[in-house]
C-alpha cells in the first residue's frame, strides 16, 4: 500500500457526543473516495477506546492530489452533509513515508 517517498495524510476526526455512528455512516463514502483522486490506499479508523474518535489515513504521491480530493465539490458536499456530526477545526497532518512493508498472505496451496 505505502512506499518510501510517498506522503501519508492523517485527518483526525472527533464526532460530537451521540453522533459517532451517524458520522461513521456519513463519512465512510467520502473516505473511500480518495482512490478516485489519486490515493494509492486509505484507512478509515474508529477508536475502540473512545467511540467518538476517528482517524482517516490516505497515501498520496503529491499534496496537490490530496488538495484535489479535499477541496473537490464532492467532498465539500460530504462535509456539508456531515456538519453537526463532528467537531471543528479539522486539520490534516502530513507525514513522509520513510519505510514501509506489508506481510503477504500465505497461499493455502
Amino acid at each position: 500500500m505505502a512506499q518510501a517517498g510517498q506522503s501519508l495524510v492523517e485527518i483526525p476526526w472527533v464526532a460530537n457526543p451521540f453522533r459517532g455512528d451517524a458520522f461513521e455512516d456519513a463519512w465512510r463514502p467520502a473516505a473511500e473516495a480518495v482512490l478516485k483522486y489519486g490515493a494509492s490506499g486509505y484507512l478509515f479508523l474508529r477508536s475502540k477506546d473512545d467511540l467518538l474518535k476517528f482517524t482517516q489515513l490516505a497515501f498520496f504521491e503529491t499534496k496537490l492530489d490530496f488538495e484535489r480530493y479535499w477541496y473537490s465539490e464532492e467532498i465539500s458536499e460530504y462535509r456539508a452533509l456531515a456538519s453537526g456530526l463532528f467537531q471543528v477545526p479539522v486539520l490534516p497532518i502530513w507525514h513522509g513515508v520513510v519505510s514501509a512493508a506489508e506481510v503477504e498472505a500465505l497461499s493455502a496451496g
